[in-house]
C-alpha cells in the first residue's frame, strides 16, 4: 500500500513510545510485588491526577440520560457564551462568543487553525524545544515548521529579535505556546507584544497555544495573548486546568474573519465536538467548580515547589523554574550523554518513567528530559527518593 509522502516528515510520538516501554517493564518481574518488585511511577505523561470536577461528572450523568444530538459545528451557543464570560471574569477581556469555536480537543483546534492558515510553500516559526504535535500539525498542512533554537537565558521561548532575523518571504507566521510544554515557561507579556507587533507588521499570523495558561503560578506571566488584539489566534482546552483530558474538548478564539473558514472545516472533518462533553463542560464554570480548579492549581504549585529544588539538589538541573503547566525541563548531561537511553535505564533501575528530549526538537535533545509533576505528592517524593538512590 502506498502511503502519503507527508508521513515521511512526521516522526513517531516518542512520549507514547516511552509509555509503551514503561508498560512493558510494569508488567514484568521488576514491578511484580510477588517477586519483591515495586510499582512503576509514571512522571512521563502530562495528565493531571485529579480528573473532572464533581459537578462536571454529575452533569455528564444527567446528560447521558437524555438526547445528545449533533450541535452546531462551532459548539453549543451556551458553552461559547460561558467561555466568553470566563475570559471576562479571569482576564477582564470582552470576547464575543461568536469568535469562539468549540473543538474536539486542542489537537483538533490546532489542526483546524493550521489547515485554515498554512499551505505548501509556507514556513512557520516555532521555538525549539516545543510540543512535537504542534509542529506536526503544520507539516500535515503541507507547510514547513522551522524550529529556532532557544536557551535558558530566553526562558526557552522566542523573542522578536529571533523572529525578525529568521523571517523570510516564505514565512507565514509564528506558532507559540505559553506556558510551554515541555519547559513550563511562559513568554513575558512585553516580549509577546513585541513579537506579535512585528508579525502583524509583516502581514503574518500569531497563533498561541494557551492550554496551560490557567495553570500559571506567577502573576506576571498569567496574561492571555488575546489582549494584544483581535488578530491573535488562541488555542485552549478543557483538558489541563479543567481536568477533562479524555473528554476531548477544546476551543479556539479567532479573528472574526477566520470564523467562517474554521466552521467550514469543522463541519467536514468531525461535524461537531462531543455533545455530552460540551453539555457537561458547562458545569466547569459554576462557582464551586472554579473554586475546585483553583485549589488544584495551588496543589500543583506546591508540587512544583517541592520537585524543582529536589531535582536541582540531585544534579538534574532545571535551569528555568516553570512558571506554569506541570513540567520540569531538566539537564541530565551530568549523568548520561543520551537522555533517550537514560530514560530506558531509569525504567529498569528506578522504575520511574520520564520523557526524554528527543520528542521536543533538534537543539541538543539528548541533553534534556521532561518530568511531569501532575502526579501525586506521594509519587513525586517516592520518585525523588528512588532517583537519589540510583544517581548516588
Amino acid at each position: 500500500m502506498k502511503l502519503a509522502a507527508r508521513l515521511d516528515r512526521i516522526e513517531p510520538f516518542y512520549v507514547m513510545e516511552l509509555a509503551k516501554a514503561a508498560a512493558q517493564v510494569a508488567a514484568g518481574p521488576l514491578c511484580d510485588p510477588a517477586r519483591g518488585g515495586r510499582r512503576m511511577i509514571r512522571l512521563n505523561i502530562g495528565e493531571p491526577d485529579f480528573g473532572a470536577a464533581p459537578a462536571v461528572r454529575d452533569a455528564a450523568a444527567r446528560v447521558a440520560q437524555g438526547p445528545t444530538p449533533y450541535t452546531d459545528a462551532l459548539g453549543l451557543p451556551a458553552l461559547r457564551e460561558a467561555i466568553a464570560r470566563w475570559y471576562g471574569q479571569r482576564f477582564g477581556l470582552a470576547i464575543a462568543p461568536e469568535r469562539i469555536a468549540v473543538t474536539a480537543g486542542a489537537s483538533a483546534a490546532l489542526q483546524l487553525a493550521c489547515l485554515a492558515l498554512f499551505e505548501r510553500g509556507d514556513e512557520v516559526l516555532m521555538p525549539d524545544p516545543c510540543y512535537p504535535c504542534n509542529r506536526h500539525f503544520v507539516t500535515a498542512a503541507d507547510a514547513t515548521p522551522r524550529l529556532l533554537p532557544t536557551s535558558a537565558a530566553g526562558r526557552f521561548q522566542l523573542d522578536a529579535t529571533q523572529v525578525r532575523e529568521a523571517w523570510t518571504p516564505a514565512t507565514r507566521g509564528v506558532l507559540l505556546a505559553s506556558p510551554s510544554n515541555p519547559t513550563g515557561t511562559s513568554i513575558a507579556p512585553e516580549v509577546l507584544a513585541d513579537m506579535a507587533g512585528f508579525v502583524r507588521g509583516r502581514g503574518g499570523v500569531t497563533v498561541v497555544d494557551e492550554i496551560y495558561l490557567p495553570l500559571s503560578y506567577e502573576e506576571h506571566f498569567g496574561h492571555t495573548a488575546l489582549a494584544l488584539g483581535e488578530d491573535i489566534v488562541s488555542v485552549n482546552s478543557f483538558s489541563k486546568y479543567f481536568g477533562m483530558t479524555g473528554w476531548r474538548l477544546g476551543w479556539l478564539v479567532l479573528p472574526p474573519a477566520l470564523v467562517p473558514a474554521i466552521e467550514r472545516l469543522a463541519q467536514n472533518f468531525y461535524i461537531c465536538a462531543s455533545t455530552l462533553a460540551q453539555k457537561a463542560a458547562l458545569a466547569c464554570f459554576e462557582p464551586e467548580s472554579i473554586a475546585e480548579f483553583e485549589r488544584r492549581r495551588a496543589v500543583l504549585k506546591q508540587r512544583r515547589d517541592f520537585v524543582v529544588p529536589a531535582l536541582n539538589e540531585l544534579g538534574l538541573t532545571v535551569p528555568v523554574a516553570p512558571d506554569g503547566a506541570f513540567y520540569a525541563w531538566m539537564d541530565v548531561s551530568r549523568f548520561h550523554a543520551d537522555s533517550w537511553a537514560f530514560a530506558h535505564e531509569l525504567l529498569q533501575s528506578a522504575q520511574v518513567a520520564l520523557t526524554p528530549g528527543r520528542d521536543f526538537g533538534l537543539a541538543d535533545p539528548q541533553r534534556w528530559m521532561r518530568l511531569s509533576f501532575a502526579s501525586s505528592m506521594d509519587d513525586l517524593q517516592e520518585a525523588i527518593a528512588r532517583l537519589r538512590g540510583v544517581l548516588a
